[in-house]
């Protein structure tokens, strides 16, 4: 077998354990707190993230750094993007030489607004050869209790990311290669910052139509940003694209969606993040792909009035109102 070691023992990065077990990994799942360690490997459970699931034998947990890293020749990364910078300044020293990094991050770094394969390589100085991410309609409690689900493993290297869809197809998860990081990073990004909006709109009260008007004009805004920077407009209409922003805008599972619900609700940011331990990526990082937007010259609505919403500048009440408000245009503007 070959061994995997998986940083961030949240829902996310538990539920991608089992995809890699099932695939025919060693899996070590690294966690912060000792505790949650013990755990898993005494009750074959996540407790804390994932009550009932059963994990596989060849998962096993730990608090130890260096033990995780030791041999393993692929190293997936599942913190919270904003987290990112800190912990792998303190993780990269123990990483084997030649080690492929796989980030499950979904956000962009705020100050610097990098993505998260941009943080990889400036704290590690490994090349883009050795950097992937994954990236589709994955909601981890669906995919640990191991429903069908495809994703996109992307990589600037074809072979590498070949290799690495071959080390996570297992019997319910079907990956799909590609060489877009960046598309595939926007995606994952933006479709949260959509999903705060849809949440929202879902808390006043509001039916499908609105949400689907919401979902179809935050891909469009998505995209407007990918392609100026680069990006594979194909990518934005598949898996990593409309597949992830339809999945986390539509289900209650989804933090981002349940996050805007609640604001919808009349609740603050700061009595949200009070309530729960599960990081909402979009509330984190909404101001860094505004910013990044303004940067590069494209509009976004969008992300606009979610900043002002989660900042507590704006009601969601007054930011649908905006939304219909703005001048209008033709729809491929």
């Amino acid at each position: 077998m070959s061994k995997v070691a998986v940083f961030g023992a949240g829902s996310w990065g538990t539920a991608f354990s089992i995809v890699l077990a099932d695939a025919g990994n060693d899996v070590t799942l690294w966690a912060r707190r000792e505790e949650v360690a013990q755990t898993v490997n005494a009750q074959r459970e996540n407790s804390e993230y994932l009550p009932g699931i059963e994990l596989p034998p060849a998962v096993q947990a730990t608090h130890d750094v260096e033990k995780a890293m030791h041999g393993a020749d692929v190293v997936v990364l599942a913190t919270p993007s904003q987290s990112l910078r800190a912990n792998l300044t303190e993780w990269a020293p123990y990483v084997e030489p030649g080690a492929v990094f796989v980030s499950l991050m979904k956000g962009v770094e705020l100050g610097t607004l990098e993505r998260m394969s941009q943080v990889i390589a400036e704290i590690t100085d490994a090349g883009p050869e050795r950097i992937a991410v994954i990236s589709g309609p994955n909601l981890a409690k669906e995919i640990a209790r191991r429903e069908p689900a495809a994703s996109v493993v992307a990589c600037a290297d074809e072979d590498v990311a070949k290799m690495l869809q071959a080390r996570v197809h297992s019997p319910a998860f079907r990956p799909y290669t590609s060489v877009d990081v960046l598309g595939c990073e926007l995606g994952g990004a933006y479709k949260n910052v959509v999903a705060l909006s849809v949440g929202m709109a879902v808390g006043l009260g509001f039916g499908d139509n609105t949400t689907a008007s919401v979902i179809t004009r935050g891909l469009a805004e998505t995209a407007r940003l990918a392609m100026a920077l680069g990006a594979n407009p194909l990518t934005l209409m598949g898996l990593a694209g409309l597949g992830d922003l339809v999945a986390t805008c539509s289900s209650p599972l989804s933090r981002n969606r349940t996050f805007g619900e609640k604001l919808g609700q009349g609740m603050t940011t700061a009595d949200i993040y009070a309530s729960t331990r599960q990081v909402a990526e979009g509330a984190k990082s909404c101001s860094s792909l505004l910013a990044l937007a303004q940067r590069t010259g494209v509009d976004a609505p969008i992300a606009h009035h979610v900043d002002a919403v989660v900042d507590g500048r704006m009601t969601a009440t007054e930011m649908m109102d905006a939304f219909i408000a703005r001048d209008t245009k033709a729809e491929t503007d």
